[in-house]
Formats: structure tokens, sequence, C-alpha cells
């Protein structure tokens, strides 16, 4: 929460605002696109209070509409940031041989990958929907911390798990020292449960599942908010459309 009474950097009071990320706020004022109660700020680092009015120009508008968000059938195999060792990033894993997506939108240009990043993780041994995005506001929107997207997953998984187990999945656990948020955990089939949950810390499900004496031997990622991973083919991926919100 900004002091409203304390002056604190223009890229940050618009990162907070949701109006761009801090690192696009940055260009845009550099470039003279940014009016604070309807005059124009193209320093760097300037301070104002967070209680300003701030206004973007036309053309800082058509930069941030023509960004481009990714939804990615990720396989098991591919990890979602940097590459590790011989697995490939997710980044390195979209062309246009692999949209699915390429006859009713844009076709796959080298742009798209400039400023590309995942909006959140997942695992390595995991499969299923992973957003990249070159958007700053809608990776605030799925990895800040007090973020409340939901993501859900099917979890195949060995061993027994007892009602207390389930309640203690459903909310009880700790991980690294931390209280974990209520999640949303039931049944799907006799092998496969789903997980809905508010956060993402780093193999939350295979740790949760450990703690209850269950092993994970399979888990994909069916949705991220109101996006539907739906039929979209293993290793191919799509882009976000105007129309569609997290």
């Amino acid at each position: 929460m900004l002091d409203p009474f304390e002056p604190q950097r223009l890229s940050k009071i618009m990162a907070a605002k949701g109006l761009c990320s801090r690192r696009e706020a940055d260009y845009l004022i550099e470039n003279g696109w940014v009016r604070v109660n309807g005059k124009v700020v193209d320093e760097l680092g300037a301070k104002v209070l967070p209680t300003v009015t701030i206004d973007l120009d036309a053309r800082a508008k058509n930069v941030l509409g023509k960004q481009v968000t990714i939804l990615y059938h990720k396989p098991i195999g591919v990890v979602s940031g940097q590459p590790e060792g011989r697995y490939k990033a997710a980044m390195e894993c979209l062309s246009l041989e692999n949209q699915a997506d390429r006859k009713t939108a844009t076709p796959f240009q080298p742009a798209m990958l400039k400023g590309l990043a995942p909006a959140g993780r997942l695992d390595i041994d995991s499969t299923g929907l992973l957003v990249l995005t070159q958007d700053g506001r809608i990776a605030k929107q799925l990895i800040d911390a007090n973020s409340i997207v939901e993501k859900e997953y099917l979890v195949r998984v060995e061993g027994e798990l007892t009602d207390r187990g389930l309640d203690m999945l459903r909310h009880g656990l700790s991980l690294d020292g931390e209280a974990l948020k209520p999640a949303r955990v039931s049944w799907q089939n006799e092998d496969q449960l789903r997980f809905i949950l508010n956060e993402g810390k780093k193999r939350q499900i295979r740790r949760m599942c450990e703690i209850v004496g269950l092993k994970v031997i399979g888990l994909k990622r069916v949705r991220i908010g109101r996006i539907m991973l739906g039929d979209l083919p293993v290793g191919q991926w799509r882009l976000l459309t105007p129309e569609e919100r997290f």
C-alpha cells in the first residue's frame, strides 16, 4: 500500500495503479507519453504523490495495446523460465509451426519474443497451461503476492488419503514456515484430485501431497482465472484474444 502523503517514483505508482509494469513505465516516461495532473513528465526517476491523476498519451496506449500474451500447453521436460542443461525453455518452443491459431490470429513473428516472460511457473515434470506475456499488467495480475486469480490443476496420485488428510489439503498445511491459503481440493476420480489454488509456491502441490502421504505421478494445469486450457494440443500455443480476461 502506497503512503498517499509520501512522494514515490512515478513508475512505481503507475505499476501500482495497474497502468503498466515499472519497466514499461520508464519507457513511456522517457518518450514523454505520460502526463501527471495534465503536465508531461519525461524525467526518469521523477517522484510524485500517489494521489495524482495520471494520463497516457495515445501513442503509449498504442504501444501497450500491441503487447502479446501467449497461452502455451507446456509439455513435460520443458522449463518455464531459463533453459536448464539439455532442457529447453518454453519461450524457445514458440514458432509458426506449433501455433494453433495462425489461421485466425496474427501469425508468429520474432517481435513476439521481445520482452516476453512467463507469468508464473509450471514445474519441468508438469504439463498444462503456461502464460507468457509482454504485458506487465497481466504479469502483475497473475504473479503479484496479493493475486486472487485461481489456478486449477488435475493431479494423479498414488497412496491412501484419509478424510483428515483431505481436510488438511484444503486448509491447515504450512510450507517453508508459512501457512498456506485455503485451497479447494476434491476427488475427480478414484486416482485423481482436483486442486484450485490462489497461490503458487515452488512445487506446492507435490509437497502438499507428500505431507499427507500421497505421491504425485501426474500434474496438469487446466485453468488460470477464466482462461481454460481447453483443447489446445500439447506443445502448441495460441494468442490471448482481446476479448479474453483472466
